[in-house]
């Protein structure tokens, strides 16, 4: 089976792929000579003939015939094979050519006949009929034993290189055939122990740039992505039993309390109210995750469109505004504050819906996490082809080595256990933003050490042509100029 599946790879196909256009190239090549061989050989046995015949006949008559004896008898043979001369009735004269050749016509021209000797094979030769003096006829001839020779000389120098490549170019497929079916052999028994179960195998992947080691690096690039997703699936599943957990004892316990009681129709009654409350926050979290895994497949990119962020700004300031002042908070407008005329470079494709909610779930933890008396604020400039958002407050802050994990799935930093949430309003963010393909970067407020402050930028791509090189820039002069990015 495996000397079978030698012969079936598709290097050794290619290797007889690749011996059959050579075979066909030599073979072409050889004709193309051989024909060219044929035609030259053909074009001096005329040239030879004419020549000679134009020698004879300028020799006087009573010459003629002893000139012909002479080439007949002597070295010149080997050009003439030979010459005759009739006369007017086709009888004999003198020469080697006793017989008139069948065929042969007076015209000055050559023609390649066949001759029947009679007691020899038939062979061709090329004869040439001229009028002499005298009324005579002189009938010069040649023979093709230099073109037969040379076309064996060719054919014997076909088979000698042909069957050497072939045989050379099989076994170099069958070597490139064993050392590529072996490799496939080893990915294959690694894939066997991947199907197995063992997520840490790997593709054999070696230092050459080959198609197989290229394709083993990308599986094996796709493997490790497959692994992370999987701790991911497996640590977000943890996460979600831990989370609902809680407010499920929670339920249940107060529910048993209040069964262990006497009837009493207000204690039901608020007890009922309790558990309501913490399986409402149960069904936040299921939809918060439903919420992102349905973001992340993508599905909401039918809705995109231009977005004008001044007029979302202005529907966000509007919501928060009135809950803001109620925490003590100032809720500043940088973007339709900006000079007038900029706001239709401040416009990004993609979905409203989604945008507005990421904006809501930025502002409602700047306003969470920033004290009475704070700072929360909206700004928005255009570089280039990238139109810059930013959310920034004045408050508790998040720790840089925190800033990549904050957006993560229920991730928790210890100064934010003691506010109710999730944990999942930052991964949604994300989910959000991945879909516009807009980068995120978290930074704190320079010049604060007290409430460092967050600084949330949002880098969208931007639409249509910029007219203009003017930018609107946020009026709180502690935004940061530099970033450090989180996510993207």
């Amino acid at each position: 089976m495996w000397r079978t599946d030698l012969f079936r790879t598709a290097t050794f196909r290619l290797t007889l792929a690749v011996v059959g256009a050579m075979v066909g190239a030599m073979v072409l090549q050889f004709g193309l000579v051989y024909v060219q061989m044929t035609h030259f050989e053909e074009r001096r046995s005329n040239d030879l003939l004419q020549r000679e015949a134009g020698i004879l006949l300028r020799d006087p008559p009573a010459r003629l015939l002893n000139a012909v004896n002479e080439r007949t008898a002597g070295n010149l043979r080997v050009v003439i094979n030979g010459a005759a001369v009739f006369d007017s009735g086709f009888h004999y004269i003198a020469g080697d050519l006793r017989t008139w050749p069948e065929g042969l016509v007076i015209d000055g021209e050559v023609h390649q006949l066949t001759v029947h000797p009679p007691d020899d094979d038939p062979y061709d030769m090329r004869f040439l009929a001229v009028r002499a003096p005298g009324d005579r006829i002189l009938v010069l001839a040649r023979s093709l034993h230099m073109l037969d020779e040379l076309r064996y000389m060719t054919r014997r120098a076909v088979w000698i290189s042909v069957v050497p490549i072939v045989a050379f170019s099989l076994m170099t497929g069958i070597i490139l055939s064993h050392r590529a079916l072996s490799r496939v052999g080893e990915m294959h028994e690694a894939i066997e122990r991947i199907m197995g179960g063992d997520l840490h195998e790997r593709l054999p992947a070696g230092r050459g740039r080959d198609e197989l080691e290229r394709l083993a690096g990308s599986v094996n690039r796709m493997l490790d992505r497959l692994e992370h997703l999987l701790d991911e699936i497996r640590d977000v599943g943890n996460d979600i039993a831990h989370d609902l957990r809680t407010p499920l004892t929670r339920a249940r316990a107060r529910m048993e309390r209040a069964l262990a009681r006497p009837a009493d129709s207000v204690t039901l009654g608020q007890a009922l109210a309790q558990a309501q409350s913490d399986l409402d926050q149960c069904f936040s979290i299921i939809t918060a995750l439903l919420r992102i895994g349905e973001i992340e497949n993508g599905r909401r990119r039918a809705g995109f469109g231009p977005v004008s962020l001044p007029d979302l700004v202005a529907d966000i300031v509007d919501l928060y505004d009135p809950i803001a002042e109620t925490e003590g908070l100032v809720l500043l407008d940088q973007v339709n504050g900006a000079s007038l005329g900029s706001a239709d470079r401040l416009v990004v494709y993609g979905d409203r819906d989604l945008l507005i909610e990421v904006l809501a779930n930025l502002i409602d933890n700047a306003i969470k996490f920033t004290p009475a008396g704070g700072t929360v604020g909206i700004a928005a400039e255009r570089r280039s082809d990238r139109v810059l958002l930013r959310v920034f407050d004045t408050g508790i802050g998040i720790a840089e080595g925190e800033r990549g994990a904050v957006l993560g799935r229920f991730y928790r930093s210890d100064k934010s256990r003691h506010v109710p949430g999730s944990g999942l309003g930052l991964s949604l963010v994300s989910a959000i933003l991945r879909l516009h393909d807009a980068r995120l970067a978290i930074d704190a407020q320079s010049g604060r050490t007290e409430n460092p402050g967050t600084v949330f930028e949002i880098a969208f791509p931007a639409v249509g042509n910029l007219q203009s090189s003017g930018e609107i820039r946020p009026e709180n002069p502690s935004l940061p100029t530099t970033r450090t990015p989180v996510a993207s």
